[in-house]
């Protein structure tokens, strides 16, 4: 009897294999293997405008009076992807000093990704720790912030102050986001050598009005067709680095043109 129990499982052991291979060959159009990969939207905005021409001489000449052509271009390994420029101003006023001003531009640009999530999306985080970075300066003093209308998809200014030994600076970080491009503009003044401490809301209305500007540059260049491009090996890349320095090392940017 032993013997036959055991002929007979032993016997079951294909019939049952048979079975099973032929439900999993069945049953093999819905496995996960066979299901589709997860695809995201393509971003709306594919290109950068120049980093170094994205404001006019009259803006500039109000902003940097006696720096319009003091622009300085990032160096970048994708323009298309991150940029910037800045420029500096010293209007030197004899023994009555000098007024400083100083501004920089920063674009970066996020590609829709199955893993990060849509370009858009990337921009949205992206912009968000933009402001907090500009909120949380060491040292500054008198922090506000305040949204910025009729600038891209959502804009916002922080201000503060800074005590340097050069001087009172004024500091304006304007972030604004469009579709899935997000623009960092800084801009500071400071009088210096004994000068008058310039007006922080004069100061603040000219960076938003740049801002706007620059939001408007970004639109411009992507009117028409998208460029023509191969996949990138690491299409969210650009999410690593910022293009510019960031809003903590302003000051220390500010003081160092001021001593050139």
């Amino acid at each position: 009897m032993m013997f036959l129990t055991a002929c007979s499982d032993s016997g079951s052991g294909p019939a049952e294999g048979d079975g099973a291979q032929k439900t999993a060959a069945g049953a093999a159009p819905s496995s996960p293997g066979a299901s589709a990969s997860p695809t995201v939207a393509e971003a709306a905005y594919a290109r950068l405008p120049e980093a170094c021409k994205v404001l006019s001489d009259k803006t500039l000449g109000e902003l940097v009076p006696k720096g319009v052509k003091s622009a300085k271009e990032f160096s970048s390994s994708d323009v298309s992807k991150r940029a910037g420029c800045s420029w500096n101003s010293l209007d030197n006023n004899g023994v009555k000093g000098s007024q400083f001003r100083w501004l920089n531009v920063s674009l970066l640009r996020f590609e829709s990704d199955a893993v990060r999530g849509t370009g858009e999306k990337q921009a949205q985080e992206y912009y968000q720790k933009q402001v907090r970075d500009a909120q949380s300066v060491p040292d500054a003093k008198n922090t506000k912030t305040e949204p910025v209308a009729g600038t891209g998809n959502e804009a916002t200014v922080v201000r503060y102050d800074l005590k340097k030994k050069e001087g009172a600076f004024k500091q304006q970080t304007v972030v604004a986001r469009v579709e899935n491009v997000v623009v960092t503009l800084d801009y500071n003044g400071a009088g210096l050598a004994g000068d008058k401490t310039p007006d922080a809301d004069d100061l603040t209305k000219a960076a938003a009005k740049a801002a706007k500007e620059v939001v408007a540059a970004v639109t411009k260049a992507n009117e028409g067709p998208a460029p023509d491009a191969s996949p990138s090996p690491s299409a969210s890349e650009s999410s690593a680095k910022p293009a510019s320095p960031s809003a903590k090392d302003s000051a220390s940017a500010s003081e160092s043109a001021a001593r050139d």
